[in-house]
């Protein structure tokens, strides 16, 4: 099954260029359009901060792929025929998730060249920043595995299209593009519980770009624990989830 995702994505050249330069577009967006009002404490630089958000904004994209894939395949027939063949009901989004996992690997490597190009710099040492590329692509392991779970739910590509849009507000409601410190109290909880400012804050941490507040919620400020516990729980919950709602949805 992870043959046939990668085989499929060598097919769909325009997917691959969207993965690959959307995040770039994003970083130049959101670093010099909406950098200049930006002010963070300290005199630091935003566009140093702003990098890993986008790394994490990046990895969060996997609930919207994953979500339009399964979509795809259930309302095309594509899982009736699978169900014919002799193969475990976990092969199929294993194989999806995996593929997603790869393709997001991939569309690191401009994202981290245009970081360094606009500032951005590993000053955690190397160790450190191997956790935390490996934090971003469990991150998107998970993400995979809820949108596939999305997709098998909705059934249909266009209704997976108009869920997935939502899915920009994931990480607006988070650390990943500016600092919580300014936000009301009740949004700032809201905000730092959210796990994509964990693992945002995770991978500052370990980048060695920024250390989380003070004053900060327990998830952000014990982020490398707290986003290895999101990720276990949002996979113990959405793994067999999943892969009950494939052997349903087949049925």
């Amino acid at each position: 099954m992870l043959g046939r995702n990668v085989r499929r994505m060598r097919r769909a050249p325009g997917l691959f260029v969207i993965t690959m330069t959307m995040p770039v577009t994003m970083l130049l967006f959101f670093g010099y359009v909406f950098g200049s009002a930006v002010a963070l404490e300290g005199g630091a630089d935003y566009r140093a901060y702003l990098v890993p958000g986008l790394f994490v904004a990046t990895a969060v994209n996997g609930v919207m792929t994953a979500m339009l894939s399964s979509a795809q395949d259930y309302q095309r027939g594509v899982m009736d025929r699978f169900r014919t063949l002799p193969m475990s009901r976990f092969a199929i989004p294993a194989g999806q998730t995996a593929s997603d996992v790869l393709l997001a690997a991939l569309g690191l490597v401009p994202l981290v060249a245009c970081g360094y190009a606009v500032g951005w710099r590993i000053e955690g040492g190397a160790a450190p920043a191997a956790g935390a590329f490996a934090l971003l692509l469990l991150f998107r392991l998970v993400t995979a595995w809820v949108g596939h779970w999305l997709g098998l739910l909705l059934k249909t590509e266009e209704a997976a299209g108009q869920l997935g849009g939502a899915t920009f507000m994931l990480p607006l409601l988070s650390n990943a593009y500016v600092p919580t410190e300014g936000m009301p109290g009740w949004l700032r909880t809201a905000a730092e519980w959210n796990p994509v400012s964990a693992v945002a804050a995770a991978c500052r941490d370990l980048f060695g770009n920024a250390s989380p507040a003070a004053d900060a919620s327990w998830p952000v400020a014990h982020p490398v624990a707290a986003s290895l516990g999101w990720a276990a729980l949002l996979l113990a919950v959405f793994v067999p989830l999943t892969v009950r709602r494939y052997g349903r949805a087949s049925g």
